[in-house]
């Protein structure tokens, strides 16, 4: 069990609904703290304490399951906390980071080596099938997921994204639903 939970995590844990966590958080049976961003978080010893006074049995962790690692790329801080808070709450738990321009885009997909990277193509000092490009041709990063941001590409466009290296293309406004299933998809979830 790493130490920090979201609150999907310590559900699985405690074999009962998120809200049943929140629920408790909420009345002060677990103790938790909030991310800047808003979310829950709940330290692995205190989920413990509250599992062993109610008599919930704690999972052995053998093989802690390998969270998935998805970068979201865009200069619009809305667009971003928006996908973040969507894909952390999603039920796959994934690790989500982002990054507001190109340059911190380049140094975390090769710091944090993500699973698959969400990339809105017209940001001022990104171009895109560059981009796409590049972590296709490289063999470190070659089978990264990436899906391709815009709100103002058309379907050609969209093509030759693909023709470059984007495994999917989404417009904006941004179809959240969809969006979450194409993740869990691309990433052998669904």
């Amino acid at each position: 069990m790493e130490n920090v939970l979201t609150v999907f995590k310590a559900s699985k844990y405690c074999n009962v609904s998120p809200k049943s966590i929140i629920n408790w958080i909420e009345s002060g049976h677990i103790k938790a703290y909030k991310t800047v961003g808003g979310h829950r978080r709940i330290n692995r010893s205190d989920l413990v304490a509250f599992m062993s006074k109610q008599g919930i049995p704690i999972p052995k962790e053998a093989g802690e399951d390998h969270k998935k690692k998805i970068l979201v790329v865009d200069d619009d801080a809305i667009i971003v906390e928006t996908i973040v808070q969507a894909l952390e709450e999603d039920e796959f738990d994934y690790e989500v980071i982002s990054a507001a321009d190109g340059f911190e885009a380049g140094l975390q997909v090769n710091h944090f080596a993500p699973h698959l990277l969400i990339l809105d193509i017209m940001m001022p000092d990104i171009k895109g099938y560059e981009v796409c490009k590049k972590i296709k041709e490289n063999p470190e990063t070659k089978d990264t997921k990436i899906i391709v941001l815009s709100a103002y590409l058309d379907e050609d466009k969209f093509r030759q994204m693909k023709a470059h290296g984007a495994d999917a293309c989404f417009s904006k406004p941004l179809p959240l639903p969809q969006l979450k299933a194409e993740v869990a998809r691309l990433l052998g979830l669904r």
